[in-house]
């Protein structure tokens, strides 16, 4: 099977764009710590019903929450949620 010439370039720009950007990614260790932080900061309106939304906040404040405790190494300041916009 031959690999076409676009997709290699494809590839190529795609690979050049990470670095240069400094792309980095997210552990699972500290996707997971700040998962059960956001869980703990925005519980669930309806115990095992994601689909009924939170009890506080609204979807975009719990993802800036996340985005945040990402940024600190999953260090948040677990006083206001709402601060983490």
């Amino acid at each position: 099977m031959m690999i076409k010439p676009r997709l290699i370039s494809a590839l190529f720009f795609v690979a050049s764009i990470s670095i240069i950007n400094g792309a980095s990614s997210v552990t699972v260790e500290l996707a997971k710590k700040c998962g059960a932080l956001t869980h703990k900061a925005f519980p669930p309106r309806v115990i095992g019903n994601p689909a009924a939304g939170s009890a506080k906040g609204s979807g975009k404040e719990a993802q800036a929450y996340f985005n945040t405790c990402v940024k600190h190494g999953g260090k948040v300041d677990d006083a206001d949620p709402k601060e983490a916009k």
